[in-house]
Order: structure tokens, then sequence, then C-alpha cells
């Protein structure tokens, strides 16, 4: 009976803390974003400590896009014309993001933002870290 009331009580206690993900947070994409870590689906961690491309995220509302981009020295950035289109919708919860390219489409989920980190679950059950990308200032 107290393994049971336990259970309860931490089940409570974990879903009483965990903060729900509003609309107005979704502004906090937009900008340039390294992963910084990936979860696969079997548990094991992979750590990113250099990234040669980071993600450009520019959201308006709900749709918006990612490009990768390759950071210069100088504090510029080399790009392509490519751009992942996405939207995002609310499901019960949770904020899913949309994705459709001439080769694929698939959906992501929204787990975690803050103005300085987000993370994104994919259908293959892997999870992305993201970190706000903060460029190297190499100055003499």
């Amino acid at each position: 009976m107290i393994k049971k009331i336990s259970a309860v009580v931490f089940l409570f206690l974990i879903t009483s803390c965990s903060q729900k993900i509003t609309e107005e947070q979704l502004s906090a994409l937009n900008g340039y974003w390294e992963i910084e870590k990936v979860t696969l689906s079997d548990g094991q961690k992979k750590e990113y400590k250099v990234n040669e491309t980071i993600d450009y995220i520019e959201l308006d509302g709900l749709k918006g896009f990612r490009k990768k981009v390759k950071p210069t020295f100088s504090g510029t950035y080399i790009t392509s014309n490519d751009a992942e289109l996405f939207s995002i919708y609310k499901k019960e919860d949770q904020f899913l993001f949309t994705y459709k390219t001439e080769i694929s489409e698939w959906t992501e989920t929204l787990k975690s933002i803050s103005k300085d980190k987000f993370s994104v679950t994919s259908e293959d059950n892997i999870t992305y870290f993201y970190k706000r990308y903060e460029p190297i200032n190499i100055s003499k």
C-alpha cells in the first residue's frame, strides 16, 4: 500500500513541477542555434563540442524556416538558399513542428524552451538539445 501511495505522490510531483510551454515562448526560437547534444532512442548520448554549421531559425507566428549556416571568423555567415519550411501547431499540451521539403516530411515535438536553450524530439524518439549560438570573438 505504501509503495502505491509513494508512486502516486511521485507522479504528482513530476507532473506538477513540469512547466507547460506557451505560444508566447515560441518567439524565443528566432535566431542562431547549435546542437549541444543528442539522446538516441536507445538512451545513448552524443555530445557536440564544436559545430561547423549552426541553425538559423526565423519564426513568424506559427510558420517559419530553419536554415543551416556556417559562421566565419569575421562574424558573417556562409549560407545557401536551401531552407526547411515548418509550421507549428498545438496538439493537446504540446507544440509540434511539421517540416516539408521536396524530398521529405517529418514532425518534431518541442520538449523544452527558454531564451538560451530548447529541445525537440523526433518521430524516431531522438531528442536534440540546442543552445543559443554565441559567435567566437577574436579581438586583438
